[in-house]
């Protein structure tokens, strides 16, 4: 076993460590060494959600810009937090970034321990995204409007499942709203990702549910679900026909899921500049930015201090929604 250092000689090995570091301030007014190896951009949800849509839209247009190859990493689990604490985690160099949704504002009000503090443990980007949510129903379910889904759950109250993308997704606090509305009592059934949750729609596990727009938008359009009504503040452009839940008398009912570029705490400001750069170019190229709004996204790409102001604005919103729907800490 080698002996213990003594302070001493810690001290003076901390010092040498630290000189090199002292003597380069004209080499760190050189060109930015980054990024000088690959990039990861992780997704705390499954494969398929609209947060890995978006971020596989920017680890296709990253390359060119950047240099270094960019890989989406999936790592569901927790609601999102297993995802988001292991970026808070990570080396604050540039190479492990965040593309995260609402959840990551929801969660810290949802669980007593998520594993990150949303303001102190990140840096952000930028927002990349909104898109409204939308109540869905199979066509074989009997319920073609949320009127009739009211009356349903009126009659059968607890007997309804309704199909969500993950706790404390904005699609699970949306149906908690209705619930809060209408005084109705449905068994929410939590999934990883909202392409999972779609798919127990499809598989008929449930006959309703909740999702962000852009993993529905193909299943409403081919006549494989039924979209009820969406929480954005109009209508949304492709979906003309379907009501919003404001039009249908529910007075405030503004929800949507947002995607968001951070990276940890810590990062440098010039690789943080250099990143909020690249992805206003890459989401903002023609044909990038028209293939995102065709699948039910509105490109938000304001940069850093607009996703900043966001996420203080929110953190407090959702945690009064939390507390007046009663829902347990978990």
């Amino acid at each position: 076993m080698p002996r213990a250092m003594r302070p001493g000689r810690r001290a003076a090995l901390g010092l040498a460590l630290a000189a090199p570091a002292l003597a380069i301030p004209a080499r760190a007014q050189g060109p930015l060494p980054w990024p000088v190896r690959g990039i990861r951009l992780v997704v705390p949800f499954g494969p398929g959600g609209p947060t890995d849509v978006m971020a596989r839209a920017l680890s296709h247009g990253l390359p060119p810009v950047l240099g270094q190859p960019v890989v989406v990493e999936s790592r569901p689990g927790g609601g999102g937090n297993i995802g988001v604490a292991h970026v808070a985690r990570a080396a604050p160099d540039g190479d492990t970034l965040l593309v995260t949704s609402t959840g990551f504002v929801v969660n810290p009000s949802l669980f007593r321990n998520p594993g990150y503090d949303p303001v102190r443990d990140f840096a952000p980007i930028t927002e990349l995204g909104a898109s409204p949510n939308v109540l869905l129903a199979r066509p074989d379910s009997g319920i073609e409007s949320v009127a009739a889904l009211v009356a349903r759950a009126k009659a059968e109250p607890g007997v309804l499942n309704m199909a969500n993308p993950g706790t404390g997704s904005t699609p699970h606090l949306t149906i908690e709203l209705l619930r809060l509305k209408t005084g109705i009592e449905v068994v929410q059934v939590p999934h990883n990702s909202a392409a999972l949750a779609i798919q127990s729609l499809l598989g008929g596990t449930t006959s309703i549910g909740v999702t962000a727009l852009p993993p529905a938008q193909p299943q409403i359009k081919a006549g494989a679900l039924r979209a009820l009504a969406l929480t954005g503040a109009s209508r949304w452009p492709d979906l003309p026909e379907v009501p919003t839940m404001q039009e249908l008398g529910y007075e405030g009912f503004v929800s949507e899921t947002f995607q968001g570029l951070l990276a940890p705490a810590g990062t440098p400001a010039a690789i943080l500049a250099r990143l909020t750069a690249a992805a206003r170019e890459v989401l903002a190229a023609p044909q990038i930015a028209a293939r995102l709004r065709a699948a039910g996204f509105e490109l938000r790409l304001a940069g850093p201090q607009a996703l900043a102001d966001r996420i203080v604005r929110e953190v407090p919103l959702w945690r009064e929604v939390i507390r007046a729907a009663g829902l347990p800490q978990e």
